[in-house]
């Protein structure tokens, strides 16, 4: 079974086309180098480094100028963040009049965990985020398949429900004890494990650091660093709290995620539908629409929103001059209540989306509208 990702590609070909830098960002084996290498295929000449290749590490490690500085056409440099002080390098070879060469680069880890890029490269680089299979690429009548199996490719393509199981099992394993290293941070693989499994009964829940703290003996600030380095690897996404001025007190804790729900799954030991009879159905429900959601609405600006006295909101999304509400849920029928008319007063919501597993989309009035969740794809926000 193959996918096509023709929408990524052309994100990518566009941003190449403007840019002398363009980066693919996303976490290992979401397809990163199987994208690049296809679009080196449209140049006539291009050149690929893998800096988890021993020999492609030592040519760029010790004689970058050298090797970089005679090449032209596509440049694509994975694993980029393996070398740091080749960011420097591309910011003078990217500001080099008439060149004749562009630069790709891949990378596992964000921005912000690669300050480098971001510093070194501003306004000369483009980022595109690669995620693993969306909806839109594997067809509403998979919604079920990639919500228990998740994104990454070799999970969801897998021939049984054991394979793709193993093998997101193999994948943690190799995450925690080799790329975490490489990325530079000294933590024991068991700590870490430990940590993000306490995450997967948290998903989908309002960051407590002081209980995390105390259930693994350690402070707040070092259990803050492992989210953060779980998020900035791309397994974890903290959704950031909305508030503003009202007079409710309001959440300002963000909120946790594991990103891939087959990721999800396998940290909580569920193979194939176990999930449906677990007590976190509805969150890993949530957790996965919130994430096809965002992958949709192409936009930076989206939150959650709750206030101590219970009043919440699963997904705010800010675009066009426009606020949009969502609230998922984990039900064919959903249900109209007050507290939703009091969401959309108190934030003064252009539109409320309720998402549910249903089949029928209709409108409760003019603000509120029932959205099926294998009808995202084709909704315009």
């Amino acid at each position: 079974m193959l996918l096509s990702r023709q929408n990524f590609e052309k994100e990518i070909k566009d941003s190449i086309d403007f840019n002398p830098v363009t980066a693919i960002l996303g976490p290992r084996q979401c397809g990163k180098t199987t994208i690049a290498r296809i679009i080196a295929n449209l140049f006539p000449q291009s050149n690929f480094f893998d800096l988890e290749d021993p020999v492609d590490y030592e040519l760029l490690k010790s004689n970058p100028k050298i090797i970089l500085t005679g090449i032209e056409g596509i440049i694509i440099i994975d694993e980029i963040q393996r070398i740091s002080e080749l960011f420097l390098l591309l910011r003078v070879l990217a500001d080099e009049p008439n060149s004749k060469r562009k630069f790709l680069i891949l990378s596992s880890a964000s921005p912000d965990l690669i300050r480098q890029s971001s510093e070194s490269l501003a306004g000369r680089i483009g980022f595109i985020n690669l995620t693993g299979f969306r909806l839109d690429e594997v067809g509403k009548e998979n919604i079920e398949k990639l919500w228990l199996r998740g994104g990454f490719p070799r999970s969801f393509l897998a021939p049984s429900e054991s394979q793709s199981f193993n093998w997101r099992n193999n994948f943690t394993q190799t995450f925690l004890e080799r790329d975490i290293s490489q990325f530079g941070f000294n933590i024991p693989p068991v700590t870490l494990r430990r940590f993000w499994q306490m995450l997967a009964h948290y998903h989908g829940q309002v960051w407590k650091g002081a209980e995390f703290a105390r259930a693994m003996g350690v402070s707040e600030p070092t259990v803050k660093r492992y989210l953060d380095i779980l998020t900035g690897t791309y397994m974890v996404r903290q959704l950031r709290p909305w508030f503003e001025n009202l007079k409710k007190r309001q959440v300002k804790a963000p909120k946790i995620y594991i990103r891939d729900s087959g990721i999800l799954h396998s940290l909580l030991t569920l193979q194939g539908n176990s999930i449906l009879n677990h007590v976190k159905v509805g969150a890993s429900w949530e957790g996965f629409i919130v994430e096809q959601i965002l992958q949709q609405v192409n936009t930076r600006d989206y939150y959650y929103w709750r206030t101590h006295a219970g009043a919440e909101l699963d997904l705010l999304v800010l675009k066009d001059g426009k606020r949009i509400g969502f609230e998922v849920k984990y039900s064919q029928v959903p249900k109209l209540t007050r507290s939703m008319h009091n969401v959309i007063e108190d934030l003064k919501l252009d539109k409320l989306y309720l998402v549910n597993k249903g089949t029928r989309k209709f409108s409760f009035d003019n603000i509120i509208e029932v959205l099926p969740a294998e009808q995202i794809v084709s909704t315009k926000f």
